[in-house]
């Protein structure tokens, strides 16, 4: 693994590769994040006594995509008793977008693949938002054509030129293309085989997934040692299987789980009526308007800029100490769900069962990095495929970028916006997050322009603006032994009166679905407790 010596000059030295053409300044730009300072307050302590006390049926700590989820879930029970608080500026968490005067772009998650059967509480949501059209259950849905991806959907930049596609082809010798083949066959067997209990053995959301042992083994060796073990030997293919850790988990394919490196691959197999079966829903604003379709159940019951610092269990309800701006509120709530990130649940509640709290502290989360850059003209393009919607670079620190304006291309805007994902996997997490807060805007805006002259070497003069959003704990790690064989389960199966848990944590790793499910199935277990109370 890279040292953070290393990144560091690495970093450095694509910045410095940057500087061209000479007189071309640095566009302007906001250096942005989730609230950090409100976040590590929780490392100072020192938090004022309560001055209001409320009283709330049910108390969701976390905006994010689970705790709207259990606040969707409860409102469609006809339960309004409840309030939700989200630590940052805006809920949302990994899904926010921001707006410019021309288009709509994502901070975060930015597309969300045609849901399965097993996915049924995602296509409830899509029916509710007129997505989906018809029946939910049907075997091959029909969707709006407006969040189906235009096409050209993906291509990757390889060797000087775009290839259509995410897999390349161009160059390659007979024998790797072979292999590729072989790849993809086992993953089409994978895709439709059940394990010894009758389950899938890869499902979304992954509770769902067949508990056969001898699958569940795939979790102790990495995703790079099962493609060494089953034969699969193509740089192409390798790199297929690092690039989809990386952009999926944030880590590379040799730190990741095989059991979830498969996951990724073999658990997608949902179709639709009026599109190819991996096409995926997107728009300009990524997976926000997702967001705004959950949070509307809970219009007016959103507490923004709150920071719960205290938990503790009275005779008859649980008391929360939160600061919202200079002072302390104390919610006294009948049922708590934690929709917040698991390992903050340890720093808030002193009395949490010893076996929960190391559970909830095993393991690490990913650190992230995000940029848009907003272009006032199409770059110039290298040769090969025209442009798409993804764009993928082998060969880069990035991943690449997408484009806020495809799905706009009947209205021919001539402006654009990138949004560029990097993830950190080349350093240790703890180092990758130093590094986030360490390093200026202006570093990382010259090393996302040197990096991007590659392919589009006018870039930088027809970027307007370029902000960097910084995510320190971005998504779970899924590591090899992470999700069967670690603390994970202990989360899953914790059953308290008064306090129930979720997020995407539960799952051992970060997805829309993961987190809309383990929001569910919360509020389902309050839901219970309220009508036995």
């Amino acid at each position: 693994m890279t040292s953070r010596r290393d990144f560091l000059y690495s970093l450095g030295a694509t910045a410095l590769a940057a500087c061209t053409p000479a007189g071309v300044p640095l566009p302007p730009g906001d250096l942005l994040g989730m609230n950090l300072t409100l976040g590590h307050r929780l490392r100072q302590g020192d938090f004022p006594a309560a001055t209001e006390t409320r009283r709330v049926g049910v108390l969701i700590v976390g905006g994010g995509v689970s705790g709207l989820s259990a606040a969707w879930r409860l409102a469609k029970s006809a339960v309004d008793d409840f309030q939700v608080l989200e630590m940052d500026d805006e809920p949302g968490g990994n899904s926010r977008a921001g707006q410019s005067p021309l288009v709509a772009y994502p901070w975060g998650a930015h597309y969300l693949p045609l849901p399965t059967a097993e996915s049924s509480l995602v296509r409830e949501l899509l029916a509710e938002l007129g997505v989906l059209q018809g029946d939910p259950a049907a075997a091959r849905p029909t969707y709006d054509e407006r969040y189906l991806c235009a096409t050209p959907q993906e291509r990757v930049f390889r060797h000087g030129l775009w290839d259509e596609g995410i897999l390349p082809q161009r160059g390659l010798a007979p024998e790797e293309k072979a292999e590729q083949k072989r790849f993809h066959d086992r993953i089409e067997e994978l895709k439709h085989a059940h394990g010894r209990d009758g389950r899938r053995l890869f499902a979304m959301p992954m509770a769902l997934s067949s508990r056969d042992a001898e699958w569940q083994a795939l979790d102790r060796i990495s995703f790079k040692q099962w493609l060494d073990d089953n034969g699969f030997h193509a740089p192409s293919l390798h790199w297929l299987a690092n690039y989809a850790c990386r952009d999926d988990f944030g880590t590379g394919y040799e730190q990741t789980s095989a059991w979830a490196g498969l996951h990724y691959f073999a658990c997608r197999n949902g179709e639709a009526a009026n599109a190819a079966s991996d096409c995926v829903l997107t728009a300009p604003e990524g997976n926000a308007w997702l967001v705004r379709g959950l949070a509307r159940h809970a219009a007016g019951r959103i507490a923004t800029g709150a920071l719960v610092w205290r938990i503790s269990e009275e005779k008859a309800a649980f008391a929360v100490d939160v600061l919202h701006g200079a002072k302390t509120i104390r919610y006294q709530a009948q049922q708590v769900i934690w929709a917040a990130p698991a390992f903050i649940l340890p720093r808030v509640w002193a009395a949490m069962p010893g076996e929960l709290r190391a559970a909830a502290q095993d393991g690490d989360y990913a650190p992230w990095l995000t940029a848009n850059l907003h272009l006032s003209a199409w770059p110039e393009e290298r040769r090969g495929a025209p442009p798409a919607w993804d764009n993928v670079l082998f060969d880069s620190a990035g991943l690449g970028y997408v484009s806020a304006t495809h799905q706009l291309l009947r209205r021919h805007l001539g402006a654009t916006v990138f949004t560029y994902y990097r993830a950190l996997n080349d350093l240790p997490p703890a180092a990758g997050r130093q590094l986030l807060l360490e390093t200026s805007r202006e570093a990382w805006a010259e090393g996302i322009l040197g990096e991007l002259e590659r392919v589009h070497p006018d870039i930088r003069r027809l970027c307007t603006r370029l902000d960097v959003f910084r995510n320190g704990h971005a998504m779970r790690r899924p590591t090899p032994g992470s999700l069967f064989y670690g603390q994970r389960q202990k989360m899953v199966d914790f059953r308290h009166p008064r306090l129930a848990l979720a997020h995407a944590d539960l799952s051992g790793f970060s997805l829309f679905e993961e987190a809309q499910y383990r929001g569910v199935m919360a509020a389902e277990r309050s839901l219970r407790q309220l009508r036995r109370g």
